[in-house]
């Protein structure tokens, strides 16, 4: 039987905010198939990784005109036994 919650495995770095943002994995999982998707109206820049070790750090970027009121950032990964997650992302 699968547990009934699964915590987020990321942290959002906004230290370098509103220029560039990291997502950190927490979680002692590998994440695999890793997607970020914009919407809004905001501009994502393509993403060079789709693998997240344990510990490791993926950085994007996100252009427009105010991102706290017109945009979010949709995370997309699997966890090692194949199941599919969302997470919203926030400015």
């Amino acid at each position: 039987m699968q547990p009934l919650a699964y915590r987020v495995p990321f942290i959002v770095d906004r230290s370098r905010a509103p220029v560039r943002y990291y997502l950190v994995n927490r979680s002692a999982e590998t994440l695999d198939g890793m997607r970020l998707a914009v919407l809004g109206s905001g501009l994502l820049l393509p993403l060079s990784q789709s693998r997240l070790l344990p510990g490791a750090v993926l950085g994007f970027a996100v252009r427009g005109h105010d991102l706290a009121r017109n945009s979010v950032v949709i995370v997309r990964w699997f966890r090692p036994n194949g199941d599919e997650y969302l997470w919203r992302v926030s400015f």
